[in-house]
């Protein structure tokens, strides 16, 4: 029978920790490579973090970043660090010096915890003195550099903290602390940090559990990434809560995920279409073992009814889950059930979650029936506290009656499930990552050669959309569509950068000057 916290048991994610080894005790909590953790080694370990970053000075409040790929030293980390009082900022494996710089600054970050090597990459050299500079400790989990502070190192701090410390640290925590910063770039293209809290973070995820039924000995492939809320929350916290195996996953590979499911009986894969895409197309499909599969869950892009179908048929999910959902909200809002139909669940978003209310609005403001397109707006428990240090933009997304808005259109139909129509306007999502058209050009400008860009998002069958770039040179500059797509590549995130680029003598704009994107998608082919 799979433990269900009651509503006063929703406190801070400390106490969930706590009650996670009082009940799931030596059971499974985490199998990564060579290490198995039970709930209450997980425990112990997560205090023994808490302690070193005590002993590190962390106070309560200070905002520490995680750079680094899915591990379990990356989960009990942050929750070690929140259990100390500390704000988690998550950061993208796939960030380059200049993006985590700017991160840093924005976050107010005093501290990293950061990989190694990792993809032929040694990380914390990816950063130039001036970047580290507003951090005073820098620990690297492995292969640390001569210079750097190593995971043993680190760990050895806690001896100087004793628990009783940590016991008075973690009493002083409320329900409404943060415990954690999750940036996003928004239309801006500048950095906002979702502020989250304990309480509202555990109720979410727990809402969510409870929708697309996460049971206790469930065995979950993490393969979205932890500094995204959907692997996080929705893979990481939920095995936590729920007394599943939780086990993370490095990078996306098809095969090796078919790999592990086989090995490993894997029985329930959080992650966007592309990653059941992907295994479908694997030409050894019918090689591997699957029957180990219960639930797939999936969202952040288009899911045709045909990969629902396959997803249950060829890799044998007996349920499988889509919904919407925004960082702002946790990563969540609404979602199916896993007995939906695969129409409901192919052209659908299901249902608000418990206590939330969605509505739909006009440009006007007037709330509008069933079956009318609209700007979608939420309110409850699960919106964010606000985005840090930016109350202007705070007060654009969340009005005065507490309704956020979401800037994606959609409907509700008659069964009272939520069509979404369309997304902001600009904004397109490859593989389930978000990508913000203004980020990217900010960043491609700064190319010696680049006068003026424009990115828009195409259809791509595998990753559902990837950018397209428009680019005017400056006069004189010469370069060529592979050039200027390996050097983004050396100097942008890869989910962001555009797979393919036409050059134009100038860029279509309007009367006032604005680029004109609709011009751009037809040039695309796409309007």
């Amino acid at each position: 029978m799979t433990a269900q916290l009651a509503p006063e048991d929703f406190t801070t994610i400390p106490a969930l920790c706590e009650w996670t080894a009082q009940t799931y005790g030596h059971d499974t909590a985490i199998e990564d490579g060579e290490v198995t953790l039970s709930f209450v080694e997980f425990d112990a370990l997560r205090r023994r973090i808490a302690r070193a970053f005590i002993a590190s000075g962390i106070e309560k409040g200070d905002k520490v970043m995680i750079w680094a790929p899915n591990s379990w030293k990356w989960f009990a980390t942050a929750m070690g660090l929140v259990s100390a009082g500390g704000v988690l900022v998550p950061c993208s494996t796939r960030f380059r010096g200049a993006e985590v710089g700017e991160l840093i600054l924005r976050s107010k970050a005093t501290m990293m915890m950061s990989t190694g090597n990792f993809l032929d990459r040694y990380y914390p050299g990816m950063l130039s003195a001036e970047q580290r500079a507003p951090l005073r400790d820098l620990v690297v989990f492995d292969d640390a550099a001569e210079g750097e502070t190593g995971w043993e190192t680190f760990l050895k701090r806690a001896d100087t903290v004793d628990e009783a410390a940590l016991d008075t640290r973690t009493a002083s925590i409320g329900p409404d602390d943060l415990c954690d910063t999750l940036f996003t770039s928004g239309t801006t293209g500048y950095p906002k940090g979702v502020m989250y809290a304990h309480r509202q973070c555990l109720r979410a995820i727990d809402a969510w559990a409870t929708r697309v039924g996460i049971r206790r000995g469930d065995r979950i492939l993490v393969i979205p990434p932890f500094f995204h809320a959907f692997g996080y929350r929705s893979g990481a916290i939920v095995s936590l809560m729920r007394g599943a195996v939780m086990m993370p996953h490095l990078t996306f590979d098809p095969a090796e995920i078919l790999e592990r499911v086989a090995r490993d009986k894997i029985s329930v894969i959080p992650g966007p279409p592309a990653i059941f895409h992907g295994m479908l197309q694997n030409p050894d499909l019918a090689k591997f073992d699957t029957s180990s599969l219960r639930l797939g869950l999936t969202g952040g892009s288009v899911v045709p009814a045909t990969l629902i179908r396959r997803m249950r048929s060829e890799l044998g999910f007996a349920g499988v889950c889509n919904g919407y959902g925004l960082t702002e909200c946790g990563g969540y809002g609404t979602m199916c059930f896993a007995d939906d139909t695969a129409e409901v669940i192919a052209n659908t978003a299901g249902k608000p979650m418990p206590d939330t209310e969605i509505r739909i609005r006009s440009p006007e403001g007037a709330f509008l029936p069933d079956g009318a397109p609209g700007e979608i707006v939420i309110r409850g428990y699960l919106t964010m506290k606000g985005y840090f240090e930016n109350p202007e933009a705070t007060a654009k997304t969340i009005d005065a009656d507490g309704w956020l808005s979401t800037g994606d259109i959609g409907y509700f139909d008659s069964d009272g499930n939520l069509r979404i129509e369309d997304r902001v306007k600009d904004l397109f999502i490859t593989g389930g990552f978000n990508c913000y058209p203004a980020e990217i050009e900010r960043f491609l400008s700064a190319h010696d050669a680049v006068g003026q860009i424009a990115v828009i998002g195409v259809p791509d069958d595998r990753l559902g959309e990837v950018g397209k770039a428009f680019v005017v040179l400056r006069p004189g500059a010469h370069i060529t569509e592979a050039e200027l797509i390996a050097w983004s590549r050396e100097n942008i995130a890869n989910f962001k950068v555009p797979r393919s680029v036409v050059f134009l003598d100038a860029l279509p704009t309007s009367a006032q000057g604005k680029v004109v994107k609709d011009e751009l998608r037809k040039l695309a082919g796409i309007a």
